[in-house]
């Protein structure tokens, strides 16, 4: 019995034991297996999928964000800055990650200046488009970045960020306004020369990458991608000094006449370098709200007009270049009116018989009309063209135009004589400048241009070197004795002409709307420079001989001194004649 129990007892212990050592394996194996499936799971993320989770993780924490561009500098003659490029903050974020944090919206819209109703509004817009990056506001004030900074580091604010780009600053303001133009808030030229030479002063941007928090902000750079580029500086042939004393002695003419706009320009007579360039009304290109509108317009450029008077020097040289006219003939200019088919071109009195350097110095319409029609038709058109009338201005300037002058077999008899003395042509203040030059430049036209010349100008041959001193020799006659007296300049000789056209409208011309003008150079033996002024609609006065003259004897006053130009005058010229010192008859005989 006893060895029964026994060998019962060792029977239960074999199957118990037996029992716990099948557990102990099948617990064993199921922590087996799923440290087998933890240890496939994380080959499969840390080396099979890596480079995808790589990449997922990289989207949500690393951007790659813009790296702006310094623009090139605008320069005058003298190195002085016109334009420059100045470093300025722009706001941005995330729009799906601020919105997450709608209570904050509020205290950042004060923060940056913004209306909140319109932050959220381009908050949504962002979430809806599912951007990543927006523009909250551009160029800000720099009071506003340092306080939206103070909000960020007091953890006030999370997911917007402050970034450094360039804003263009003039400092000239509205003085070189109408030359140098204005960008856009992304630095592209879209005025002037900004425009015109966009590529070249344009930097390239860069690119940087950055990680960024779950709020987006950027808390580290990791790499610089590509270095931003700056663009090139460019050297203007505009004197700043030059294009103050134009832009202020127009503007006071201007007002002063109660004028609806004027043009003012001054070259280099020599190399075609535009020295000042100015238009009034203008506008200051640093205030976004004054771009707008008819006053960004460089007029001087864009605006066509009929030259008037000013054009007689041409009609005389065009005469003197065939040999068929010399300097001691007369032309009979009696009764004081001349018929030519219906029409009658008229002078303000009898004037009799006037020499050439009589019909410039009284401005004889009379004079010119006939003297125009002794010639043959294709003379005096080939004269203009070569001057530039009618063809496309060679210089780099948007929106420059070429005028009108219609090719001689449309002439009639009518237009061949009014051609004669400015009317039924068209042309800009600068054009006229430039044909001047060629006056002014012995028969040598040069090429305009806005840049600095390095090396010899461009030049082309437009009269005989004998032929422009002789018609200059005249132009001085009109400023020593003659309609030109208010442009007179202590100390030098001048030459120069006036002009007023009554202004077209409707197919017809007003008979009490005028545009006032002068256009000369100094010294008139030597001339440095040549100016043309044009002074639109002034109301009483209106005559070029007392609302135009003047202003082209203060802005060449200051400019010769400027540019060291010796004084060659006479003693004449020791008391620059003005306005009120003129005559009745010299301000009647003034060019119509």
């Amino acid at each position: 019995m006893k060895a029964d129990y026994t060998a019962l007892r060792i029977d239960d212990e074999t199957a118990d034991g037996s029992g716990l050592g099948g557990r102990r394996a099948f617990v064993l194996g199921v922590f087996l297996l799923l440290a087998l499936v933890l240890v496939a799971r994380a080959f499969q993320l840390q080396v099979l999928d890596r480079s995808f989770y790589q990449k997922q993780g990289d989207v949500r924490q690393i951007r790659t964000l813009p790296l702006a561009a310094h623009r090139g500098m605008l320069k005058d003659r003298n190195g002085e800055p016109l334009a420059v490029s100045s470093p300025i903050d722009s706001i941005w974020a995330d729009p799906r990650e601020l919105s997450k944090y709608e209570d904050k919206i509020d205290l950042l819209g004060y923060a940056i200046e913004m209306d909140p109703a319109r932050l959220r509004q381009i908050l949504a817009k962002g979430v809806e488009n599912k951007r990543e990056f927006i523009y909250l506001r551009r160029h800000v004030h720099p009071r506003t970045a340092k306080a939206l900074q103070a909000l960020k580091d007091r953890g006030q604010i999370k997911g917007v960020n402050i970034q450094r780009e360039y804003g263009r600053y003039y400092p000239s303001g509205e003085i070189t306004a109408h030359v140098l133009g204005f960008n856009n808030i992304d630095d592209q030229g879209q005025e002037g020369l900004e425009m015109a030479f966009d590529d070249w002063l344009k930097g390239e941007s860069g690119k940087r990458r950055v990680v960024t928090d779950v709020l987006g902000d950027a808390i580290e750079d990791i790499e610089l991608v590509s270095e931003a580029m700056p663009g090139k500086d460019l050297v203007l042939s505009i004197d700043k000094r030059i294009q103050y004393l134009a832009y202020r002695e127009l503007k006071q003419a201007v007002q002063r006449n109660g004028a609806k706009s004027g043009s003012a320009v001054v070259l280099d007579a020599r190399t075609g370098e535009v020295l000042a360039m100015v238009n009034q009304p203008s506008y200051n290109p640093n205030r976004f709200s004054e771009r707008a509108g008819g006053t960004k317009r460089n007029r001087a450029v864009t605006d066509v007009l009929e030259p008037g008077s000013t054009i007689k020097p041409f009609t005389i040289a065009a005469a003197l270049e065939t040999g068929e006219f010399g300097l001691n003939d007369v032309i009979d200019t009696a009764p004081g009116r001349f018929n030519v088919g219906k029409y009658v071109v008229r002078d303000y009195k009898n004037y009799g018989e006037l020499s050439l350097t009589g019909i410039l110095k009284n401005s004889s319409n009379i004079g010119a009309s006939k003297i125009s029609l002794q010639l043959d038709k294709s003379t005096l058109w080939n004269t203009f063209d070569h001057l530039g009338f009618g063809r496309a201005p060679l210089i780099e300037f948007p929106g420059a135009v070429s005028g009108k002058l219609p090719h001689h077999s449309r002439w009639s008899v009518v237009r061949q004589a009014t051609v004669a003395y400015g009317y039924g042509i068209s042309t800009t203040v600068l054009q006229l400048a430039r044909a001047y030059a060629a006056l002014a430049n012995d028969g040598l036209m040069p090429e305009v241009t806005f840049q600095k010349l390095v090396g010899e100008p461009r030049v082309e041959r437009v009269f005989s070197e004998d032929v422009a001193r002789e018609v200059r020799s005249m132009l001085q006659a009109v400023v020593d004795s003659g309609t030109g007296k208010a442009a007179g300049i202590p100390g030098y000789t001048v030459s120069g002409k006036t002009g007023t056209t009554h202004i077209s409208e409707n197919g017809s011309y007003a008979d009490d709307r005028y545009i006032s003008q002068f256009a000369g150079m100094v010294p008139a033996g030597n001339p440095a420079m040549v100016a043309v002024i044009s002074i639109i609609e002034p109301k009483g006065r209106y005559f070029g001989g007392e609302v135009a003259a003047p202003v082209f004897s203060n802005i060449m006053a200051g400019a010769l001194r400027l540019r060291n130009v010796n004084p060659d005058g006479r003693e004449v010229y020791t008391k620059q004649a003005s306005v009120a010192e003129l005559s009745v008859n010299d301000l009647e005989r003034a060019a119509r």
